[in-house]
């Protein structure tokens, strides 16, 4: 089993298939990780502007910017 790429807490941005054009793109924020399938694994994100959680797979997301702490 691989370990998870996303850590909790980071942000990440959507890169959605061609299945996905309900999904809203722009920044997400990595809320658990979940075991998925062997080859890819899922989190748990929720959209920063729009604060609906989804479950997408890790080959969905890439790095976004970091997290700015006040």
């Amino acid at each position: 089993m691989t370990p998870h790429l996303y850590s909790v807490g980071q942000n990440v941005e959507f890169v959605p298939g061609r299945y996905d054009t309900n999904v809203p793109r722009g920044l997400y924020t990595v809320v658990r990780q979940l075991p998925g399938p062997p080859n890819d694994r899922e989190y748990r994100v929720k959209h920063q502007q729009d604060g609906h959680e989804r479950v997408v797979l890790e080959s969905q997301l890439r790095s976004g910017p970091p997290k700015l702490f006040a």
